[in-house]
């Protein structure tokens, strides 16, 4: 199937199994948040890695759905933490309702997620348990990190590294799992395209940061906005690791200023391109794509379906998924 034909599949499930329920005031904000028009990436990796180990579509449509309110269990909290007004260019949970229906909303629809996986029976459930729970709790630790880089340049590029690696690319990574493990691929192949899920989730997020201050107009979100944020992205840290002492005393003046003047915008990136991190973050970005690809000629699948996940990475990249 095509990329679009396995996101029609599954919004048709999602329509199917998520509707208001009593008490209203509980389920109401969760088909809200989960009807907000998105990219469904997660679920539908879930989907295309188990067509491509040979499993049927509709045996996923389950553990999709699970990622995907997993996911969006995770959006109604960060939105909390991050006192977002808005979502997807929608009004948040939180803001919409109230504090205390975001938290219990947020809860709810991440234990539903997980009542989605007891439709599967036997070693298939505990392995999807399993790696669900375990999935969890490092996307949990891996937003703690980012909470707590706000108020330090006591972190580095590794710091930093293993963050988007939990708070972005395991999610990713678990998806492609799960379709495996439902079409029943070995453990090798099911490791293998995990590891693809998990470089190509880094070289998304690095890509993510490169495209926030070099960007096109077209990039669809606000230029610079991790400086406005004082966000500690690659580019910074990488930026503060190579600076002379007066220059990381300026960036640190600079991020201790909230808000983003185009003063300030403008006093960072000259700081980011004298050191010429833009360069150094493409490399990276270039090694983790490099290990994505890698991780797919090592399946033991056919060549049409590696061309397949490598079309996928590139249309993800290029930011036309």
């Amino acid at each position: 199937m095509i990329l679009k034909n396995y996101k029609a599949v599954f919004l048709e499930h999602l329509a199917k199994k998520i509707k208001v329920k009593e008490p209203a005031s509980l389920y109401e904000p969760i088909v809200y948040i989960l009807n907000l028009e998105g990219k469904r990436i997660r679920p539908v990796l879930a989907l295309m890695s188990c067509e491509i180990f040979g499993g049927k579509v509709n045996d996923a449509l389950d553990a999709a759905l699970a990622i995907e309110m997993f996911h969006n269990f995770s959006l109604i909290h960060d939105d909390i933490m991050d006192a977002a007004p808005l979502r997807r260019g929608k009004v948040t949970v939180h803001e919409k309702w109230s504090l205390n229906t975001g938290i219990l909303s947020g809860d709810a629809l991440l234990v539903w997620a997980k009542q989605l996986l007891e439709s599967y029976d036997g070693d298939k459930y505990k392995r999807l348990n399993t790696l669900f729970t375990k999935t969890a709790l490092e996307v949990c630790e891996g937003q703690q990190y980012d909470f707590d880089f706000e108020t330090t340049f006591d972190v580095d590029v590794s710091n930093y590294i293993k963050m988007i690696t939990q708070k972005t690319a395991v999610l990713l990574a678990a998806s492609l799992k799960f379709g495996a493990i439902i079409a029943g691929a070995n453990q090798e192949d099911s490791d293998n395209i995990y590891q693809y899920g998990l470089n190509l989730g880094i070289a998304f997020q690095l890509q993510d940061d490169y495209l926030d201050i070099y960007g096109k107009e077209d990039f669809g979100k606000q230029r610079a906005g991790d400086i406005i944020e004082n966000k500690k992205t690659f580019l910074v840290l990488k930026s503060f690791e190579l600076m002379n002492d007066q220059d990381r005393e300026e960036l640190i003046k600079l991020y201790g200023v909230k808000g983003g003047s185009d003063k300030k915008i403008e006093n960072v990136i000259t700081l980011f391109n004298k050191y010429k991190v833009s360069e150094l973050i493409q490399l990276e970005i270039k090694k983790y794509t490099s290990q994505a690809i890698q991780n797919i000629e090592n399946l033991s699948i056919s060549a049409q379906k590696k061309e397949s996940l490598v079309i996928f990475a590139e249309q993800l990249m290029e930011r036309k998924i």
